[in-house]
């Protein structure tokens, strides 16, 4: 049996931080997973990206500036019927109410630990999956 091929589109304006949260995800998060990623640090682009490819999984830097994660999920979500599964990386863990407003499919707390990345995106994924 072949693996699943996934895309994530990786959204901070922080490199370092698209570099963490890619090798918390991993090449392959879960057997029969594997994944590429699309980085995006802006806005603006990241809206045009979601509206005109097909991506598995959005994560989402909750801390970007000047335009969050948590915005980007809700339009997203507000936009599309069709939306994407999000996963947005908060700061703090208290921020969580703030991801379920924006309709956060799932959400992670800086540092990443990979193994709990890795389960929540397969999770996700599998969850997700197209029929």
């Amino acid at each position: 049996m072949s693996d699943r091929r996934c895309t994530v589109l990786l959204y901070s304006d922080d490199p370092q931080v698209r570099d963490r949260m890619r090798l918390a995800v991993g090449a392959r998060p879960a057997p029969g997973l594997t994944v590429e990623f699309v980085d995006v640090s802006d806005y603006a682009e990241c809206i045009r990206l979601v509206d005109d490819y097909e991506f598995d999984l959005l994560l989402l830097d909750g801390e970007a500036n000047p335009g969050g994660g948590l915005g980007i999920a809700r339009q997203v979500k507000d936009d599309r019927a069709d939306a994407p599964p999000t996963c947005v990386v908060l700061a703090r863990a208290a921020d969580r109410w703030l991801a379920a407003y924006a309709e956060a499919d799932a959400t992670l707390v800086h540092p990443l630990d990979p193994v709990t990345t890795g389960t929540t995106v397969a999770e996700l994924l599998r969850t997700h999956a197209p029929t």
